[in-house]
């Protein structure tokens, strides 16, 4: 079999994660767009060539992705099928989609997987045009629908329009459209860009941003400053275009911020503006201690038998796109831990989405009473394990006690804790997480997401909260703007904003 041209199990993933998120989340109203320092890539005759030495590395794995990504795809994506260097040269044909032709109307859309997005938010999303009456509770004072009021006389209508400069269905007619426009201008360009980038990940192109470096050696440190030295300190393929960089700071978001967090070379620190608090030196001191442990002299012989210490667990409440991202993406979390055996677990009623290869479920028994699914050979150092459960109910069974604040930490990627759809299930989880006294480390979609959230924790735990890392934008934040397919107006950034907290 020819080895793999691009990681098709990544590019299914991110397909799955731009689709419709759980809740409305409200867009901001002025999108800051971040661009990145570009870097050279090696070229030969205008076709992207790996290094050979990456090649070896990823080959074997590559090819065994690939086999069961196609195999299982469906008919469009099979059309998409990854094929090897040699064969992209003689057939350019087998690209759908070049680069200056990346922009096209969701209903248009060469792709059959963004046509079906297409007729999805025509026949679920409403117009947000201020003459027809409200379809749901504002949440935030940037959602589009407070600007319907009670005089509003026309019923909800289902967009039907696309806006020509954007390409999505945005309005339910050319009238709304125009009649709002200046109002629209406000997100537009941010909506053209998302739109290219779906459209990118379906083109067919060869993904090197999709490549990732193997472990280094200890010597040598990552400098976690922002993205740019993150990716050329960890010996990254060179991203020389800014789409690549968001399509590949989509995924890796996961693992690095969880990273920048825990890690001793972190961004975050107590100094002016570094928004560490000083009980969050003293919570992280203590977590770093045991993921940076010094050297013991430890040997293969019988002379050089040390205690080895647990695996520090990481636990990934309320998980939902990021339990299905491929492993190699979660190894890179590992990689920046020499020495240290990490344990994640995924926990949540939706943690098994986008993973229905793994169905059926493992049955219940008196060893795995919560039917976990474990997988512990990814890597010499990394376990996974995913729970379809609430984590108080597990609590209460005393499954995971007990809790160290030398090895065990949560993380809640975009919660909800303060969204009206969502806080009544976090209600019962909350103080039990606080009384584990260990790190809680939240994120956002935005700045307003993000601050309901700790709001919503200091009113209902007042006086049991100690903040650690106040709120603010996340250094690894995706640099891709996501749509809401259940409405189109709704931007948003994976991840950022990042703040963490503890029980008292």
């Amino acid at each position: 079999m020819q080895s793999g041209y691009t990681c098709q199990s990544c590019l299914k993933r991110l397909s799955r994660i731009s689709g419709a998120k759980p809740f409305a989340r409200p867009a901001r109203a002025n999108p800051v767009y971040t661009t990145t320092r570009k870097r050279y890539y090696h070229q030969i005759n205008g076709k992207f060539k790996a290094l050979a030495t990456q090649q070896r590395r990823t080959a074997a794995t590559a090819e065994s992705l690939n086999h069961r990504v196609t195999r299982n795809a469906p008919g469009d994506l099979k059309s998409a099928a990854p094929f090897g260097v040699e064969e992209a040269i003689r057939n350019p044909e087998r690209v759908l989609l070049q680069p200056s032709n990346l922009f096209h109307s969701f209903s248009n859309s060469p792709s059959p997987v963004i046509r079906r997005r297409a007729a999805f938010m025509k026949s679920h999303a409403y117009c947000p045009h201020p003459d027809h009456r409200q379809t749901r509770i504002v949440t935030s004072p940037h959602d589009p629908e407070g600007r319907k009021t009670t005089k509003s006389i026309h019923p909800p209508a289902h967009v039907n329009f696309e806006c020509p400069d954007c390409g999505l269905p945005v309005y339910c007619s050319e009238r709304h459209w125009m009649d709002d426009y200046e109002h629209h201008t406000e997100i537009c360009d941010t909506l053209r860009q998302a739109n290219e980038d779906d459209h990118d990940l379906h083109s067919g192109r060869f993904f090197p941003e999709f490549e990732y470096p193997g472990p280094q050696i200890e010597e040598i440190l990552p400098n976690m400053t922002n993205w740019d030295t993150y990716l050329y300190t960890r010996e990254y393929n060179a991203i020389n275009e800014d789409r690549s960089m968001r399509q590949a700071t989509r995924l890796l978001t996961y693992p690095m911020t969880i990273a920048s967090v825990i890690h001793e070379l972190s961004p975050y620190n107590i100094r002016a503006g570094g928004r560490l608090t000083t009980e969050g030196l003293k919570s992280l001191s203590a977590l770093r201690y045991s993921l940076h442990p010094p050297r013991s002299g430890s040997g293969l012989g019988i002379e050089g038998l040390r205690p080895t210490p647990p695996a520090v667990r990481i636990f990934i409440l309320g998980a939902r796109a990021e339990s299905s991202l491929p492993r190699q993406v979660w190894v890179q979390l590992e990689y920046l831990f020499h020495r240290c055996p990490l344990h994640l677990i995924f926990i949540g009623p939706e943690s098994m989405t986008n993973r229905d290869e793994e169905f059926p479920l493992p049955e219940r028994t008196a060893t795995n009473p919560f039917g976990g699914i474990v997988e512990d050979r990814i890597s010499n150092y990394m376990k996974i394990t995913t729970f379809v459960e609430y984590y108080h109910t597990m609590h209460k069974a005393n499954y995971f006690q007990p809790f160290d604040p030398y090895f065990d930490c949560f993380v809640l990627f975009h919660p909800g804790l303060g969204h009206p759809a969502s806080a009544h299930e976090w209600e019962e989880t909350l103080p039990h997480l606080l009384e584990t006294k260990v790190p809680i480390i939240s994120t956002g979609y935005t700045d307003w997401d993000m601050q309901r959230d700790k709001k919503w924790v200091e009113e209902k735990m007042a006086g049991e909260v100690d903040l650690l890392m106040e709120a603010g934008e996340n250094r690894f934040r995706s640099l891709r703007w996501d749509l809401n397919d259940l409405d189109p107006g709704d931007i948003s950034a994976g991840n950022w904003g990042v703040w963490a907290f503890r029980g008292k």
